[in-house]
C-alpha cells in the first residue's frame, strides 16, 4: 500500500457505504448515509491535527486545554463533494468552506473547470479536499493544483471510494498529499466509471439520476 494512502476501518464507515452501493437505496437515503460517512471520516482524518496549550477557568478553577492550533478548510469538489461538507461541519463547525467546480468531460474524461471561489487563509490552513469518487483522478488532481497555485501547503484529499487508477494520478501529481477512503474499488470500466462503485454520486445525492 502507498504510504499515503489510508483505507478506514469503521464498522459503521462499511455499513454506510454498503447503504450507498444499493441501487435501491432512495437519493434522501443515500445523502444521509453520505453525511453520516462523513462524519465518520472526518474524525479519522482530524485525529493527529495539531493542539496548542492555553489556560481557561472552569465554573471551580483554573486548568489549561488543548485547542487545536491551525485554521482548517473544507473543500468540496462540486457537485458530489457537497454532500460530504455536513459531515465534516459536524466536526469542525470553525472550519472555512470553499468550492472547486469541475466537471468530467464524458468523451475525453478529462476535467473542465467551472467554479472556484476558495476562503482567505488557505497558506496557514489543513485543507481537506472532498471529492466521494476518486476514479481516473482528472478532477482531484485538478483541484489539488488549483488549491496550490492559490498558496495552500497541507493538503489531504478524503473520497468514499477510490480506484486504483485515480489513486497512481494523484500520487503521481501531487505524492506528498495523503487520500484517505472508505474503500479501493476493482477497476475502472470503459467509460471510467468505477467498478463496483456506487454509480453517479452527484446524481444520487441530488436526485437527478
Amino acid at each position: 500500500m502507498p504510504p499515503k494512502l489510508t483505507v478506514l476501518e469503521h464498522s459503521v464507515l462499511a455499513d454506510r457505504l454498503a447503504v450507498m452501493r444499493d441501487r435501491e437505496t432512495p437519493h434522501g437515503v443515500f445523502r444521509q448515509a453520505l453525511s453520516d460517512a462523513a462524519a465518520i471520516m472526518a474524525v479519522e482524518v482530524a485525529r493527529e491535527l495539531p493542539l496548542r496549550e492555553l489556560e481557561i477557568e472552569t465554573p471551580l478553577e483554573p486548568t489549561t486545554v488543548r485547542r487545536l492550533r491551525d485554521e482548517v478548510a473544507v473543500v468540496p469538489v462540486l457537485r458530489a463533494g457537497l454532500g460530504m461538507v455536513e459531515g465534516f461541519l459536524r466536526l469542525l463547525p470553525d472550519a472555512r468552506v470553499g468550492h472547486v467546480g469541475v466537471y468530467r468531460d464524458e468523451q475525453e474524461h478529462v476535467p473542465i473547470d467551472y467554479y472556484r471561489r476558495l476562503p482567505p487563509g488557505l497558506p496557514d490552513a489543513r485543507v481537506y479536499v472532498l471529492d466521494p469518487m476518486l476514479a481516473t483522478g482528472g478532477s482531484a488532481v485538478h483541484a489539488l493544483s488549483a488549491l496550490r497555485r492559490s498558496g495552500a501547503r497541507e493538503l489531504e484529499l478524503v473520497c468514499l471510494v477510490a480506484a486504483p487508477q485515480g489513486i497512481e494520478a494523484v500520487h503521481a501529481a501531487h505524492p506528498d498529499v495523503p487520500i484517505w477512503t472508505a474503500a479501493v474499488d476493482r477497476e475502472l470500466d470503459e467509460n471510467a466509471y468505477i467498478r463496483p462503485g456506487l454509480g453517479d454520486a452527484g446524481d444520487r445525492v441530488f436526485g437527478t439520476a
